[in-house]
């Protein structure tokens, strides 16, 4: 793998000649990933397509993802991961039914496994596939068919690991779910994967020697198939098409797992909401308070919660009142980025955010990047630094706004004042001259549009933002072409992407 070469492969200004000449050196060197990057250009012509196309399937099967080859131009054979590729996009035409006839007995499993998300596949290759020797192909069909009378009869399926197939599928009918978690006129599974291997009872070793197993270490059978049977309802209990009553019956289940479930639904219903929140576990409450199902009374509940994580859970809830919101905010820090229920917000609702002598309040608001342009203004003059640094971001602000911020409160602002799509090149080279440019500032200078060769001199001095320098198309050649040598490989590749370095330098890299 020459990670130079796969960096030239990515660079947009690669000349057509070299384009030829990198894909020579592919298929010479057998550089797999290197075809692969290649394949990846969107400025391929029809020879270059059909040269890479040649060099191996993989390849190959992107390029049709793509659209970039139709089913004339694939052999099934020769190809099966293209023509695979082909049925999955729905773009093998006419020859949908002989490739899945062909594919439907292809020895390699997994290839059979894929056949079974196809669309439009003809019923005898499901029928086919249905019979397969190896469950696991049944239980794909199980979790890709589109009928609901088969996903019913698939969740009835002697073995457990299709019931599971079929516990995820959104087709399967709401009875069938439900019989899927109570078992009710549902006769009990004969197998499991885990007993088709070894005799019950087992327990699989978390150190299992053995290269050819797949088991999870906690896969366990005691002849009940306990452990398919668990992440059946599991399935079951994720899947919005299961009845709520049957999936909130669940509310008290020995397994975490499934009451967490039961906590995300949002078709949960008031009295099971209560339950959960008392629950013993703090993540299956984080996963209630973050339900836009709760009501405002469980939500103040669990506002009061222990565990910065709940918290944190219910400001991430779309429907919780601002005057709580607020009050976690206070308590907790809520995780980055603008909360569902301030985006929702009204301009009466931000201006009251805004407006909150609480600094943790009015970084809320701040975080918006759609703020009328007196609001914005405001947050920008804020007192605090939390607050003026979350709106730095925000277009429209002048440099003069810009600046202040970063005056009042130096390296603490300058990473979100860099990170500003409208700052200056001025702006950028003077932050990154500072005595001691935070790493994040010399981030968000090294990948803004604007920032000047000065600038980015200051970034290549760092090396946790090298690389991004490198791959800064105002570099100024000379400096460019000296990266293709730097002793880290990926700032080496990431010069080699710079659609800045001059042909000259990119022709002596390819043979």
């Amino acid at each position: 793998m020459n990670r130079v070469w796969e960096g030239l492969a990515e660079n947009p200004s690669l000349p057509a000649e070299l384009v030829d000449r990198l894909i020579g050196a592919a298929v010479r060197e057998s550089d797999e990933w290197l075809a692969r990057w290649l394949g990846d250009r969107d400025d391929l012509d029809r020879e270059q397509v059909r040269t890479l196309a040649e060099f191996d399937d993989l390849t190959a099967a992107g390029l049709a993802r793509r659209g970039l080859l139709t089913a004339a131009d694939v052999d099934p054979v020769t190809r099966p991961r293209t023509a695979l590729a082909l049925l999955e996009e729905g773009r093998a035409g006419e020859s949908t039914a002989p490739w899945a006839r062909l594919l439907v007995r292809d020895p390699d499993v997994m290839r059979r496994e894929k056949l079974t998300e196809c669309p439009g596949l003809p019923q005898d290759v499901v029928e086919t596939l249905l019979a397969d020797p190896e469950i696991r192909v049944v239980a794909e069909v199980a979790i890709w068919t589109t009928s609901p009378e088969r996903a019913a009869a698939l969740a009835r399926h002697p073995h457990a690991k299709v019931r599971r197939g079929a516990a995820t599928n959104p087709v399967t009918p709401p009875e069938a779910l439900a019989a899927l978690l109570t078992g009710e006129g549902l006769t009990p599974a004969d197998r499991c994967e885990v007993c088709d291997r070894e005799p019950p009872p087992f327990v699989h070793a978390a150190d299992c020697p053995r290269t050819d197993c797949d088991l999870p270490p906690d896969a366990r059978c005691d002849g009940t198939h306990e452990y398919t049977v668990h992440y059946t309802r599991l399935a079951a209990l994720e899947n919005p098409a299961t009845p709520a009553d049957a999936a909130a019956g669940y509310a008290d289940a020995e397994s975490m797992l499934h009451r967490a479930a039961v906590a995300a639904r949002t078709d949960l219903p008031p009295w099971a909401a209560v339950r959960l929140a008392a629950d013993e576990t703090p993540y299956v409450r984080e996963e209630l308070a973050a339900n836009a199902a709760i009501g405002e009374e469980t939500m103040r509940l669990l506002a009061r919660d222990p565990y910065d994580d709940v918290r944190r859970g219910l400001a991430r809830n779309p429907r919780i009142p601002l005057d709580l919101l607020s009050e976690v905010a206070a308590r907790t820090k809520p995780a980055a980025g603008v909360l569902p229920r301030v985006a929702a917000a009204t301009r009466d609702e931000l201006e009251l955010l805004a407006a909150s002598p609480l600094p943790s309040t009015r970084l809320l608001a701040a975080r918006r990047r759609d703020l009328p342009a007196e609001l914005r203004d405001a947050l920008a003059a804020d007192a605090d630094a939390k607050v003026a640094g979350a709106v730095a971001p925000h277009t429209g602000l002048t440099e003069g706004q810009l600046r202040e911020i970063l005056r009042r409160f130096g390296p603490q602002a300058a990473a979100a004042v860099a990170s500003n799509p409208d700052a200056s090149p001025a702006l950028l080279t003077d932050l990154a001259a500072l005595p001691a440019p935070p790493r994040k500032a010399l981030q968000a200078i090294a990948a803004h549009p604007h920032a000047t060769p000065a600038a980015l001199r200051a970034c290549l001095g760092h090396p946790r933002t090298r690389s991004l320098a490198a791959a800064h198309p105002a570099l100024p050649p000379d400096v460019l072409v000296s990266l293709l040598v730097d002793p880290d490989e990926s700032v080496a590749e990431a010069a080699a992407t710079n659609p800045s370095l001059p042909v000259g330098a990119m022709a002596n890299l390819v043979p």
